[in-house]
């Protein structure tokens, strides 16, 4: 790891071990801000990014347990919104199939997409972005904007990366009567001692935002991204589920003591077990796969040889839970694209063998 840094690779990299519910290894390589030389602490704020999908799954799982949804409901049941979305196929708009459900959200199956590829619905959603759809004033707003967007796929039919959790952190306001991000504090964060995560940096902790950076095409150095680092330390414009949140790595590892646990962490039940285990399987509908040889749990993926469940953010954030082994390990560095440099892979597969 620290050699990703000594070669201007990355800024910094923050690791943590924990087994068996205790913390084993904790290491910090290299800076928060190489323009500031501030070095990366272990309480270092960054921006999770789609690591946020997990935590919204789990929220949305609590309002499950208190029997205000079942998994295989409609959606539009609860978002009216969505009663005349339709699909986009053969090149016109035709029905849904089958209704998408709340599975289907947290399965990233819905037929939603985030407008990365090259077919005429993800141009519908780079047209909305470039309408502001995540600077509309509410969730309720957004939605209105993508349930006048067909569907990229019909339900159940494809697995594609999607906003879709951002529908399910709509999906947790409706059911509860609160704010998202009011939800996630009072029910998940504040019952978690999650202190440093939420939508946005309170200025007293500036100092401790880690920058994200990017390498520079013509000088292969590494370059601050300051607007994409700054857009959190201000209030945040929409509560985003599927990529809002900034956290600290040990806030995020009590956020996964918890899910291992079988949601309980320090005498405080969040998830019943068999929600926090439902949580970390296979959820994928019988009618489409994820990729082989791995699963699609609620929010994150699943290895279905080795039971871990796993994500990470798009500024190269990383968390594995390993319940057969009670392990969990968290790599985190800030860094875009976050499929350039392995160094959290690497990470993982020395731990494995550490292991053995």
């Amino acid at each position: 790891m620290e050699t990703y840094v000594e070669e201007g690779k990355l800024s910094g990299i923050s690791l943590l071990i924990f087994r068996d519910g205790e913390a084993v290894h904790q290491k910090s390589f290299g800076m928060a801000n190489i323009e500031e030389e501030r070095p990366l602490e272990k309480d270092a704020i960054f921006r999770i990014y789609s690591m946020s999908k997990p935590i919204t799954a789990a929220a949305l799982m609590m309002l499950y347990e208190e029997g205000k949804f079942q998994l295989d409901d409609p959606v539009a049941s609860y978002i009216p919104d969505f009663e005349n979305t339709l699909v986009w196929e053969n090149g016109k708009e035709v029905p849904q199939e089958e209704a998408f459900t709340i599975r289907h959200l947290l399965t990233h199956t819905a037929g939603f997409t985030y407008g990365w590829g090259a077919s005429h619905v993800d141009s519908l959603y780079n047209q909305a972005y470039q309408g502001g759809i995540w600077a509309t004033r509410s969730l309720s707003d957004m939605m209105k904007v993508l349930a006048g967007i067909p569907l990229k796929y019909q339900p159940g039919s494809q697995w594609e990366y999607s906003v879709s959790i951002d529908v399910a952190g709509y999906l947790v306001e409706v059911l509860s009567g609160m704010t998202f991000d009011v939800f996630l504090q009072t029910r998940l964060f504040d019952p978690l001692k999650m202190e440093d995560t939420g939508f946005d940096v309170p200025e007293k902790d500036f100092g401790r935002l880690a920058m994200i950076y990017s390498e520079d095409e013509e000088s292969s150095k590494l370059t601050p991204l300051e607007e994409l680092t700054k857009g959190v330390m201000k209030p945040a414009d929409i509560f985003s589920g599927g990529g809002g949140l900034v956290s600290t790595i040990g806030d995020y590892a009590r956020f996964g003591q918890m899910l291992l646990n079988g949601g309980e962490l320090d005498g405080v039940r969040v998830l019943e077990e068999s929600t926090a285990k439902l949580i970390m399987t296979d959820q994928m509908p019988s009618t489409t796969s994820y990729h082989k040889g791995m699963g699609y749990g609620l929010g994150g993926q699943v290895n279905k040889k080795t039971a871990e469940y796993a994500w990470s953010g798009m500024a190269a954030t990383y968390f594995v839970l390993d319940p057969l082994n009670n392990l969990m390990v968290l790599a985190f560095t800030q860094y875009v694209p976050n499929s350039k440099y392995k160094f959290a892979y690497e990470y993982m597969a020395l731990v494995r063998e550490a292991l053995d």
